[in-house]
């Protein structure tokens, strides 16, 4: 019987994405391996978007649960600052 493997963290699957580009990048690959590591790149990428969006649709549920939904831009300058209700 095959073991599954637990899916990797959204963390996990980014730290492993940004070893492959840097692979990639590094240009020594034989074309082979390059195009695997570009397919696991690929795989990774929608993984880490899904996971994102998993993310994004719970924070909405939480928010409407609460009663005051308002959608913000998130602004990496201001973020962890609290705006005054």
């Amino acid at each position: 019987m095959a073991v599954k493997k637990k899916p990797a963290t959204f963390e996990q699957a980014l730290e492993e994405l940004e070893e492959l580009v840097e692979r990639l990048e590094a240009g020594d690959l034989p074309l082979e391996e390059a195009l695997a590591d570009f397919e696991r790149g690929v795989k990774l990428t929608r993984e880490c978007q899904q996971k994102l969006a998993s993310a994004e649709q719970k924070v909405k549920v939480l928010m409407e649960e609460s009663g005051s939904i308002r959608e913000l831009p998130f602004d990496e300058d201001t973020a962890g600052e609290e705006e005054e209700a």
